[in-house]
């Protein structure tokens, strides 16, 4: 049960993490970030929650919309990259810190 939550946790609660990685290898729809999120990390995040997080994101900065056809792309900003480094440095804190090495 830890274990699960803190999968949970790890996953479909900071959502906005793997958006941002996924993104950094290029612009994406949003189906096709749902699908890369989903075989990359294994977990495949509800669409209403995976929606509010993209929007949350552009609202934020850190994703913008690159084109505004019908199947509209979106790719990581300078602000986004920064925010994915810093979670990223977080985890490797947190991952030192409880590490029994």
């Amino acid at each position: 049960m830890a274990y699960e939550h803190l999968k949970e946790s790890l996953t479909r609660s900071n959502l906005w993490i793997y958006i941002l990685s996924t993104l950094g290898s290029g612009p994406a729809s949003p189906g096709e970030i749902q699908k890369k999120v989903s075989s990359r990390y294994g977990f495949s995040p509800a669409t209403i929650t995976f929606y509010s997080v993209l929007y949350k994101l552009r609202r934020e900065g850190l994703v913008q919309k690159t084109s505004d056809e019908f199947r509209s792309a979106y790719s990581v900003t300078t602000a986004g990259r920064a925010e994915l480094a810093r979670g990223l440095e977080l985890l490797e804190k947190v991952r030192k810190s409880v590490s029994q090495e």
